[in-house]
């Protein structure tokens, strides 16, 4: 009875320290990654303003093919929602395009319902390095209430690392040779803003 006792006692203790550790945590995250891709910065920008596309390069939407999505909208304009219903890893919830900067910054809200509620912002912005080369920044800013805030930490490396693959992705499928020398489309319903 001792031994239960002992192993209750701790137990609540941890949890005691941990709910008192959050207490000093900032309720705020942000992180930012960014990678250099070999093309006109109209180029990368076109793609990346086509929410569709990011079925090609986005690692969250790639953990769930099977995920049901639903879109609301004309994409690559403001107010166009990607809404998306998968499995435990995917989750649900809803993107929206909040703000275009033509051919420098895409400001999205995403809005989780599953496996837990919260909103985060990813901006993208373009910069021209030279004529063609694109610096890509793509970050993510959010609140997380107390206790949840406690995993920023955890947080902050699993989306770093996931925003780093998703970047090398796009890096990768910017540069390919099929679609280096096709043009882009300006039709706003197509599934991949490539030809």
């Amino acid at each position: 009875m001792n031994i239960l006792l002992i192993i209750l006692f701790a137990v609540v203790g941890l949890v005691a320290v941990l709910l008192i550790a959050a207490l000093f945590v900032k309720k705020q995250y942000t992180l930012e990654r960014e990678i250099l891709i070999n093309r006109p910065k109209a180029d990368v920008f076109n793609y990346l303003k086509y929410l569709k596309n990011q079925d090609y390069y986005s690692k969250w939407v790639k953990t769930d093919p099977n995920m049901k999505k639903e879109f609301r909208g004309l994409d690559g304009t403001v107010g166009f929602v990607y809404a998306w219903d998968g499995n435990d890893k995917a989750g649900k919830g809803e993107q929206e395009i909040n703000a275009i900067t033509e051919g420098e910054r895409l400001e999205i809200e995403i809005r989780f319902i599953r496996p837990f509620a919260a909103t985060a912002h990813t901006p993208f912005t373009t910069e021209a390095i030279s004529p063609n080369q694109t610096k890509v920044k793509w970050g993510m800013n959010g609140i997380n209430r107390y206790p949840f805030n406690l995993m920023h930490s955890f947080l902050r490396g699993m989306l770093s690392k996931d925003l780093e693959i998703s970047l090398q992705t796009l890096k990768d499928i910017l540069e390919t040779e099929n679609t280096r020398s096709t043009t882009l489309s300006q039709n706003p319903e197509s599934r991949s803003a490539f030809v």
